[in-house]
C-alpha cells in the first residue's frame, strides 16, 4: 500500500508539474504589447475593438467564437492571410485586409493574443 501511495504521489506531482509548465509556456508565448502594436500598425483597430464591436467584431468576441475550436489558430491565420470575405453590419461584404509581415511570428502572436482574450 505504501508503494501504491508513493506511485500515486509521483503521478500526481508529474501532472501538476506538467500543468504548470503548459500554463507558463502559454502565458509566455503571447507578447500582448507586440500584438497590440502590430494590430495598430496594420490598422486592425480601425475595424475591431479589443472588447467593443466596431465595423468588425471585438477581439473578445472572436476569442469567444473560437474558444472550443480545435483549429482556431489555423482558421484565424487563414482569415488574416487569405483575403477571405468579411461581412459587415450593414450587410456588405469585402475582402479582409491581408496581413503581411517580414516576421511570421508577428501574425501568429497577434492570433495567439486575440485567442487569449
Amino acid at each position: 500500500m505504501k508503494h501504491f501511495n508513493s506511485l500515486l504521489l509521483q503521478i500526481f506531482s508529474s501532472f501538476a508539474l506538467l500543468a504548470v509548465f503548459c500554463f507558463s509556456a502559454t502565458a509566455e508565448a503571447v507578447d500582448a504589447d507586440a500584438a497590440k502594436a502590430f494590430a495598430k500598425e496594420n490598422n486592425c483597430l480601425r475595424c475591431h475593438g479589443v472588447s467593443k464591436d466596431k465595423d468588425g467584431p471585438a477581439f473578445t468576441e472572436v476569442a469567444a467564437k473560437f474558444k472550443d475550436a480545435p483549429n482556431a489558430e489555423e482558421k484565424l491565420l487563414h482569415h488574416l492571410s487569405s483575403g477571405e470575405t468579411a461581412k459587415f453590419p450593414d450587410g456588405h461584404e469585402e475582402p479582409h485586409k491581408i496581413l503581411k509581415s517580414d516576421d511570421a511570428n508577428a501574425i501568429k502572436n497577434l492570433v495567439a493574443w486575440i485567442l487569449s482574450l
